[in-house]
Formats: structure tokens, sequence, C-alpha cells
């Protein structure tokens, strides 16, 4: 996948700021056009709830992003099938769907923070 620009990152939450106050939620990580599970269509109809999922697909980018050893990318992609199924059973529960996006951000946070601290320890850029 190449790296995303920080500039393309800002103009496509700007875009999905502008469109969220004329028409449903924009998502990130989902096209809200063709929503039709419960736990998307609350997504597309929550702010809040589309903010964490643009949140938690932008981490799951960086995550992607991060050289990791072989076989490794392929256990990221599975990791967040897995999420997307937890997630996916809390249907329209907005609380359950909230909670199960902060986890998912928090989990990925943690992921990005020590596979950096790794490559700076690595090339002996850490202090």
């Amino acid at each position: 996948m190449p790296s995303i620009p920080k500039s393309g990152l800002v103009a496509a939450a700007a875009l999905c700021t502008g469109l969220a106050t004329a028409a449903p939620a924009c998502a990130a990580s989902f096209d809200c056009a063709n929503a039709t599970a419960p736990d998307e269509r609350a997504i597309c109809a929550s702010r809040a709830l589309s903010d964490l999922d643009v949140e938690m697909a932008t981490l799951y980018r960086v995550r992607l992003e991060i050289p990791m050893l072989m076989g490794a990318r392929g256990a990221a992609r599975d990791e967040q099938m897995a999420w997307l199924a937890r997630r996916a059973a809390c249907g329209a529960d907005v609380a359950c769907l909230r909670q199960s996006y902060r986890r998912r951000i928090a989990q990925l946070d943690r992921i990005i923070a020590s596979a950096m601290q790794d490559y700076c320890t690595r090339i002996g850029i850490c202090g």
C-alpha cells in the first residue's frame, strides 16, 4: 500500500467533515452509501462513531506501513478482520461500538508506539 501524505489525510478529513453536515456521516473504512450491516449503518448515522472510524482506519493504515518481518502484514490483516467481527457483533449498539473503537484505537496506538521504539533502538537514535 503506498504511503498516504499527511496533507492527503487532512484533505480527506476536511472533506468528510464538510459532507457530514449535509449527508450521512463519512466513514474511512467503508462506503456509507453501501452500508447494510447494523454496525455500519449505526456508524454512518453517528458523527462521533464516524470520527472514531476515521481515526481507527488511519491508525490501521499506519500499522500496515510499519516495516515488518515476513508474514507479519498478513497477521496484522487477520487481527483487523477479527476486530471487524467483534465490531459487527455490537450490531447497532452505539455504546458497544464506541467501546470497540476505543479499544482498537488504543491497541493500534500501543502497536505503533512499540514498533517505533523498536525501530529507533535498532537504528541507534533513541535517547
